[in-house]
Order: C-alpha cells, then structure tokens, then sequence
C-alpha cells in the first residue's frame, strides 16, 4: 500500500510545523488555565520566565516574556495555585506546545492567603519584621511625609485630623494605592522620601505615614509585595503603616516601625494634642516655681542656723586685744633695752680698738673716732626709726581697737555704781546712780522711773577702759 499512488502533498518538517502552529493559534488565540506552577526557578538571564502549569491528569508549558514580567501583578512562584490569561502556541524547535502567559492571578482568595503566609514567613526569616529593627516616632515632627491617593477620604481625614491636634508642615506623596503599578509606586515614594537632604529646598519629613482606606485582599494587595516590604524595612525615617481597616492586616504592617488601625489613627499617633502640651508645659512650670521656693526657703533656714553657731566679733576679738595690751605695756622697756645693748656694743667696740692707733697722728685718731661716732648715731637713728614705725602701728591698732574711739563717734558708756559697764537695760534700777562716760568726758545720771525699752544692739564695748600705750 506504501507504493498505491496518493494526492496528498508533500510537506517539509518546518511547513508542517508552523501550519500546526497556525491552526493551535487560530483555535485558542486566548485562554484561561488554571493550575499549579511547577518548575519554576525565576527569571532566565533574558528576563523572560518558563516553567509549567500542571493539574492531576496533565501538564502544559507557560512562558512569560520579559516586558510582561514587569508588569504582572503577582509574581510566579512555586507550587502557586493560578489563572493563567493568554494564548496558547507551538515551538516547532520541539514540536511542543505552550502557553504564552499575558496576566497571571492566585486561584482564589485561599492561593492568595497561602501566598501571603509563605511570603511573610520568608521575609520574616531575613529579619525585616525583627522588633529589634523598628524605630521610635518623633515626639513633636516638624514636617510629616504622606504616602497615599491624593484624591478620597484618607487624606482629607490624615490632613484634618494633624490640623486641629499640631499643625505642621505635611508633605503627600501621590500614588497608586490598587492595580497593577500600585507596588512600585508606593515602594518608590518610601525611597523618594528617604533621598531628600536634610536642609534642602524640599523639607526632609521627621516621620512617614503609609496609608489606604479599607477593601478585600486583592484590593490590599500591593501593600503586600516585596518591594513594598524592604522599602519599608529599609527606611531610615520611621514609617507608620495606616493601610485598610482595624481588622485588615498587610505585611506593610509587620515591616512598618507603628502599625495604625486606621489613617485617623495614624495622624494621632505621629502629632501631640498642642492644648495639651500647653498645659503641662504650664504645670511644670508651676511645679518648678514651687520647688525653687522651697529650696530657696530650706537654704535660708540653714544659712540661719549655721550664722548663729558663728562665734561673736566680741569672742573673736577678745585673744588678740587682751595680746596687744601686752605687747604695748613691754614696748618702752624693750626700746630702752636695745638702745642699752647697742650703747654698751659700741663702748666694747672702741676698747677693743688696736694699740697702735695711739701712736698714730691725733688728727687721725679723731677722724677715726669721729667716722665711727657717725656710723653709730645712724645706726641707732635708724633702729629707733624702725621701733617708733612699729610702736605708731600697734598705737593705730590700739586706737582703732579701743572703745574710746568708738566713744568718739557720738557712742555713750554707762556704768553702774560698782563701775562696770551696763550691758542691759533690764539691769538699771529707778533711782540707781549711773555715770555715763562719752568721747570727751563723763558725767553722773540718776535712773528714772520708766521702764526700759529694747533697742537694737549697737558696737560691743570692752568691759574695761585698755591701759594707756606707755601705762
């Protein structure tokens, strides 16, 4: 039957192929597979990503391109449970069928969550969620950075709400906040924020607050994605994660440095309440008053108490006058006594002169005796100076020291009728007999009747008039 004759043409390998090709492209020019990824080892070298997509009873190739790639928005990955958009080919090179993928999308909202947890669990391993990494908010920020859709209701909230807590300075960075790009956009505001300069023309924030109103898993999504996630990790301003509701939870969330259930929340959470502020400040300010006072009033009470265990001038005083007194007295004799000395010094000194100045010429004995005469006289001229400087001193001190000099300064002495000086006015009795001594003399008083009266204390005076210098 080999050699019976036959109409059918003849086709080449290569016309054979690209006709299959043809007719497989004609009849499925767009498909939707659902599957499981296999094989799958990231992008090739090329950009573009193969692997297969499988069920129990078959499996069939898949090819992303590179341009593609970049744009889906969820990412292959092993073992993912997909939907797989696009149109189905041949590769004549093998004679195999593929599908060529255009959009790519987790087999429901279970895929979606297996997803989830394998992509926390991995990054949780690579530190990004360690607490050890999270930083502190600012207590007062001086410019606030915005990362959000610039239209709805999350910024008018985020804005009114920093406006009657602590107005300053916001910034908002538009993005994307669903959809295909969403993921990079809001990744790309987090470095944006980061690479202004402290100083420069655009204020560098102090804090950073990412946020989204609420919605379903796939509307939350892009605050899901890696890139999101070490952006976040990575920032050196601290961000606050405000995406969704109370009960909605991104991986933005573990990453973030605060997580804030809601946008609101968030703008509460990065600005003080300034009338708050205000009131401590004043209260502290009150208390500070308070302790200052205190200090002040125990300091005076011990400055008090340390003055009166001071001893008295008079107490002081007394050693040092009762010494001068009896330096003064021994003066005269110890001048006499050294003038004595030196008299009989100069006496020996001319016995002692030698022999031979007797044999010399008179006129030169005489001027000999004449140079020493000289020299002895300035000598003791000069020594009597010297002790009458020092005695005119210890006179001055003793002056200045005595109670007469106070007497002189219109200052009065009252004694009794046994002569010592009254030092009280509880100790006069009417009728006692007093003398009252002033700076140029003294007189007789007698007390009167009246009671006395206190005074405030005046110079302490000595009990005694001092002895005279030379007495």
């Amino acid at each position: 039957m080999a050699d019976e004759p036959t109409n059918a043409p003849e086709l080449s390998v290569s016309e054979l192929s690209f006709a299959l090709k043809r007719t497989v492209e004609d009849a499925y020019g767009f498909v939707r597979v659902r599957g499981e990824i296999s094989g799958y080892r990231g992008p090739h070298s090329s950009g573009h990503a193969y692997f297969a997509i499988k069920d129990d009873g078959a499996k069939i190739d898949a090819v992303v391109w590179r341009g593609v790639m970049s744009r889906l928005r969820v990412k292959p990955e092993e073992g993912m449970e997909v939907i797989a958009s696009g149109k189905v080919t041949t590769y004549p090179g093998k004679s195999s069928y593929q599908i060529v993928v255009d959009a790519l999308e987790p087999a429901g909202v279970g895929a979606l969550m297996a997803l989830l947890e394998e992509r926390k669990r991995k990054l949780a391993a690579e530190g990004l969620f360690d607490p050890a990494r999270k930083q502190l908010l600012p207590d007062m920020p001086a410019v606030i950075g915005v990362v959000t859709s610039p239209t709805g209701a999350v910024i008018r909230d985020i804005l009114h709400r920093i406006a009657d807590r602590f107005p300053v300075h916001v910034l908002v960075w538009p993005v994307r906040v669903q959809g295909e790009t969403a993921a990079g956009e809001v990744a790309a505001a987090i470095r944006g924020f980061n690479a202004l300069e402290s100083g420069g023309a655009i204020p560098r924030p102090d804090v950073l607050i990412v946020a989204r109103g609420g919605g379903s898993l796939e509307d939350l999504w892009a605050f899901n994605e890696e890139v999101v996630v070490r952006a976040t990790a990575e920032s050196e301003i601290p961000v606050v994660s405000a995406v969704g509701h109370e009960t909605d939870t991104t991986l933005i969330d573990y990453a973030a440095d605060v997580r804030a259930p809601t946008p609101t929340a968030a703008a509460e959470m990065v600005v003080p309440v300034r009338a708050e502020l205000a009131a401590t400040v004043a209260d502290l300010g009150l208390r500070l008053d308070r302790a200052m006072r205190r200090d002040l009033d125990l300091r005076r009470r011990e400055f008090q108490g340390l003055a009166r265990a001071l001893p008295r001038l008079d107490d002081l005083l007394a050693l040092p006058r009762q010494s001068l007194d009896g330096l003064s007295g021994r003066l005269p004799n110890a001048l006499r006594r050294g003038v004595l000395e030196r008299r009989m010094g100069f006496s020996s000194l001319a016995g002692r002169l030698r022999p031979e100045l007797a044999m010399r010429p008179v006129e030169r004995q005489k001027e000999r005796l004449g140079a020493l005469n000289d020299r002895a006289v300035r000598a003791f001229s000069s020594s009597t100076e010297r002790r009458r400087a020092r005695l005119d001193g210890a006179a001055k001190l003793l002056a200045s020291l005595s109670y007469q000099a106070i007497l002189k300064r219109g200052f009065a002495l009252v004694r009794g009728d046994d002569g010592q000086p009254v030092r009280s006015a509880d100790a006069l009795r009417p009728g006692q007999h007093v003398v009252i001594e002033l700076g140029n003399g003294s007189a007789g008083a007698t007390i009167d009747g009246a009671a006395p009266q206190k005074r405030s204390k005046g110079p302490a005076l000595p009990a005694k008039p001092q002895a005279d210098l030379f007495g």
